[in-house]
């Protein structure tokens, strides 16, 4: 059985995706092949990388990539979901040719605001929320 490719799309690659990416092919690696990319590829978040690593998965080699290099590589996906929050839903770039496009919106941790341990704290959430979101799709795909 072929693996179903799945992208995530976020503005910067730098947080959401990044996470999603990992969880998904963490949880249904024999099922799904994972990536993400960004519209305007940024730097990986700090915070991000150190939450998934409390959570076992190690992110901290991962690179940002561009939307736009992936569609000029003429991949195609099966699945294709932004992970935006709703503020800048807009901004995120749809992707030609996937089979299924979808919107799942998370807060974006690039805007936190507070000391470092509470930005922390809000970024686990968000985590939690990516991982939640993933384990109940990978239910509804059985």
């Amino acid at each position: 059985m072929d693996k179903k490719k799945v992208l995530f799309v976020c503005v910067h690659n730098s947080a959401r995706s990044q996470m999603a990416e990992a969880f998904l092919n963490h949880l249904a690696f024999d099922r799904f092949m994972a990536e993400s990319a960004g519209l305007e590829p940024g730097e990986l978040n700090p915070l991000v990388v150190s939450s998934m690593s409390e959570a076992g998965i190690d992110i901290s080699g991962n690179k940002t990539k561009s939307v736009f290099d992936m569609l000029k590589a003429g991949r195609n996906y099966d699945y294709v979901v932004t992970v935006c929050d709703e503020s800048n839903a807009g901004k995120c770039p749809v992707f030609p040719g996937a089979k299924k496009q979808m919107h799942w919106s998370f807060n974006d941790p690039s805007t936190l605001t507070g000391s470092p341990q509470e930005k922390l704290l809000k970024v686990k959430i968000i985590r939690d929320q990516i991982k939640s979101r993933i384990e109940r799709w990978l239910r509804e795909q059985s």
